[in-house]
This record gives C-alpha cells, structure tokens and sequence, in this order.
C-alpha cells in the first residue's frame, strides 16, 4: 500500500552513533541523506533524529531540516512527548532510519507496531554495528509486517499519492 505524506513521519535514531566506527554517518548514507531537506517540504513536517545528534556531522541543509527529540534512542516510546507528536499531527507511518540496525532501530520498529503504527524501514539511512546482522534484522521485521525501503521510493510514493505531476517531476529529476 502507498504511504500517504499527510500521515507519514521520518525517525532517524542516533545519527550520530555511525561515526563512532571511523567513518562519518552523512559518508555512510552517501546522497540519501541529502534528500531530507526534501521530505521536510512534501511531508509539511520536519524528519525527527532522536538520540545521539549532533547537527555539525551533517551538511547545514540536512541539520537545518531536521527536528531533535532528546529521548532516549533506545525507547523513544516512553518518552511521552515523541508519541504525542504523533497522535497530534495524525501520524500513522513511520519511516525508521539510523543505528544501530540490531540495537535501536529493531526494538523501536517492533514497538511502533505494536502501538499500532505502520513502520517502515529506511534502509539507505540505517547501519549495523554489524553488517551481517542486517538481513537477519530485515527478515525478523518483515515477519511483523515491517517493511524495507529507501528514502528514494518513499519520496516516489508521496509524490504519487499527492498527485501533483510537477512534484513528481521533481522528485524524478533528483533521484539518480
């Protein structure tokens, strides 16, 4: 089924964790990470990084665009703001991105489904402390009902759905 915009979120958890590993999140996330400036302007709302953050690892445009909830990453659903945000902006999907993928990102996507949430997960935008660990993680997610996607065919699908031929037009000539 195709995410509507008007009811869709971006979460990304720990965007700073990637860098702990040698090598910088934005580096890991190559032009993925650029198109949130993106999804702040179609989705009205800005992607929300909860956790470790920190706005001078990502270009200005990509920080500028990006709301920080300071919950712990870990169990963002307790904090009883970050489920707030959602119920007040009539929020149903969330796209999950960030690190770790067998840590946070798991426990935080099977927790949104079982409030009721449809998760999705932005595989782009998400790392593993362990690589190998990755299909295993996408594998148990899918079993909920969890799907994998990329930060490209989520902006495809809003675009469609909005049916407003020039965004779709745009959001073609930005995806390579």
């Amino acid at each position: 089924m195709l995410a509507d915009p008007r009811q869709s979120r971006v979460v990304l958890l720990n965007l700073a964790r990637g860098s702990t590993a040698g090598e910088r999140f934005p580096v890991r996330c190559g032009g993925s990470l650029t198109l949130l400036p993106v999804c702040h302007e179609i989705l009205g709302a800005k992607p929300i990084a909860v956790g470790e953050y920190l706005t001078d690892l990502l270009p200005a445009e990509v920080a500028g665009s990006i709301e920080h909830f300071k919950s712990d990453a870990l169990s963002p659903w307790r904090d009883p703001g970050f489920a707030a945000h959602f119920a007040e902006a009539d929020v149903g999907i969330l796209f999950l991105g960030g690190g770790f993928l067998e840590e946070e990102l798991l426990i935080a996507a099977l927790e949104g489904a079982k409030r009721g949430y449809e998760m999705r997960l932005l595989s782009d935008l998400s790392f593993a402390r362990r690589e190998t660990d990755r299909q295993l993680v996408v594998n148990r997610l899918a079993h909920h009902g969890i799907v994998t996607t990329t930060i490209r065919q989520a902006l495809f699908e809003w675009a469609v759905v909005l049916d407003d031929p020039a965004m779709t037009r745009r959001i073609r000539q930005l995806l390579p």
